[in-house]
């Protein structure tokens, strides 16, 4: 079993003018003593993908599917 493990995640914002899919179908996973770098473009979802697996989304960003497992326990069911 992975340390944490990133299944088909998908965040979106929602802005006045409707929905901004802001990842779409993340997945990873991390073992025990391995070490994940995240690279891409500016504006590519790294940052967003990172709040949402510690859940500090800031307000009108949503996890709307998917699922973070850490140490086998569910992270997006979990409340606040």
């Amino acid at each position: 079993m992975a340390l944490l493990d990133v299944n088909d995640l998908h965040v979106s914002f929602w802005t006045r003018q409707g929905e901004v899919q802001a990842v779409r179908g993340a997945m990873l996973n991390v073992e025990e003593g391995e070490i994940l770098g995240l690279v891409g473009e500016s504006g590519s979802g790294k940052s967003t993908l990172v709040r949402s697996i510690l859940r500090v989304l800031p307000e009108g960003a949503d996890i709307t599917s998917g699922s973070v497992t850490f140490e086998g326990q569910e992270l997006t069911t979990l409340s606040e």
